[in-house]
């Protein structure tokens, strides 16, 4: 029965998360370009180690950027994740100051056994962020000011995300090797507006551009982990993964008008394009991790991206290739203590330097990174909170006007664990 009752709870939030991952509604000037701010990919339990999820695998979480850890479900087992986040943008120009913030879901997955050593797991994850809204007003005072033209106000904002849907499979080869794939259903919008409004507003026409961007498409990702067990439960774990390019299914539209007070309006230029094609490029992932069971974990991850091979419609020349490193650990004072609750605190901690894909004025953005991770056991299970801190910086040189953001994310989530198949003798 407490089965049964947990499985309509699972569809049910499936179903919410599929409609609830619209958009995270944090203000970042970065999302104007390519398709928005990327999202850092991982379950909590993996940002609290950076990001670290190469050569990382675990019976009770999901490490979904390498399908081969799928096959490390326990028979029987039952493994469920839902997250939330909020997040906090501080925004520092030459001049200016700005920040905004916003909570939203953030992922939901699973993940079970088909049968001992082959797992499946299957959810909904944000793949970027396309929100921004910036203003700006030229007025009399201003150098730039023209007494011909007058005062005006500029507007660009945007909004919208591109989300994934993924399902994977995993399965052990012989002692040592496991492979897995991931078949992921990438789906999302971006709309953008700028918008040039004159002081003069009853007599004179306003300029207003917009653009929307639709993608959806399929593309698969495949991973290997070799894992090496040694005395006193000590391990040695190496892991690799790559998630293919692909042209993805798009709708671009582009408008361009003049309008008055009144109603009256000019089209400029209107572009309709139902064929257009969206070229995201693969990313490879490589890492290493060692530690010993039940007690601690540390690794390294390596990610590349050839972003400078997309093509994104309305955004060309804006993407870069990325190359980030991580380090992340994880340590757990005494797992199955039956006396200390801290004890059985799983804690974590890594960090994250590299590029973004942004390159604006011949000049690529810096990103690096700190995180702090705690896994709060829940009473009488083996299910925990997974709770995490990141500290990202995006920078560059005021010389190109790129402005710096720093950003603070705080999510938790429910890692469930249960043993889902196995038959009760009583309920």
């Amino acid at each position: 029965m407490r089965n049964r009752l947990l499985s309509f709870i699972l569809i049910y939030l499936f179903i919410f998360a599929a409609e609830a991952t619209a958009q995270k509604n944090i203000d970042s000037p970065y999302a104007r370009f390519n398709i928005g701010a990327l999202q850092p990919q991982g379950s909590f339990r993996s940002l609290g180690m950076g990001g670290l999820g190469a050569a990382v695998r675990d019976n009770s979480s999901i490490y979904y950027t390498n399908p081969a850890s799928y096959s490390s479900f326990d028979t029987l087992s039952f493994v469920f994740d839902f997250g939330i986040d909020y997040g906090k943008n501080y925004i520092e120009g030459s001049t200016t100051k700005f920040s905004s913030d916003d909570i939203n879901f953030h992922h939901l997955v699973m993940g079970f056994p088909l049968a001992k050593g082959w797992g499946l797991a299957l959810g909904i994850v944000p793949v970027s962020s396309g929100y921004y809204s910036i203003t700006s007003a030229v007025t009399s005072s201003d150098p730039g000011y023209d007494a011909n033209v007058g005062g005006y106000t500029v507007t660009h904002s945007g909004d919208g995300a591109i989300n994934k849907v993924f399902l994977g499979t995993g399965i052990k080869i012989g002692k040592n090797f496991s492979l897995g794939a991931n078949l992921n259903y990438l789906t999302g919008q971006l709309q953008r507006t700028n918008q040039f409004v004159f002081d003069d507003y009853y007599s004179t026409f306003h300029d207003n551009s917009s653009e929307i961007l639709q993608l959806k498409g399929l593309n698969a990702g495949f991973g290997l982990q070799y894992m090496a067990s040694f005395k006193k439960d000590y391990f040695l774990t190496l892991g690799a993964a790559m998630t293919l390019n692909n042209n993805f299914t798009t709708k671009y539209y582009q408008l361009s008008e003049k309008y008055t007070a009144y109603g009256v309006g000019d089209t400029i230029s209107f572009t309709s394009n139902n064929s257009a094609k969206t070229y995201i490029p693969g990313t490879f992932t490589a890492g290493v991790s060692f530690g010993k069971k039940y007690k601690f974990t540390a690794g390294a991850d390596y990610v590349a991206t050839k972003w400078s091979a997309s093509k994104i419609p309305g955004s060309t020349g804006y993407a870069a290739d990325t190359k980030t490193f991580i380090l992340g650990g994880e340590f757990i004072p005494d797992k199955f203590s039956n006396y200390s609750f801290f004890g059985r605190i799983e804690y974590r901690l890594g960090a994250h330097i590299g590029t973004n894909y942004l390159i604006i004025n011949g000049e690529q953005v810096k990103e690096k990174g700190v995180s702090l991770g705690l896994g709060v056991p829940l009473m009488r299970t083996y299910s925990i909170a997974n709770i995490f801190v990141d500290f990202t910086n995006k920078s560059g040189s005021s010389l190109t006007s790129l402005h710096n953001e720093n950003y603070l994310t705080l999510g938790i989530s429910l890692n469930l664990y249960d043993n889902w198949f196995q038959k009760r003798k009583y309920d």
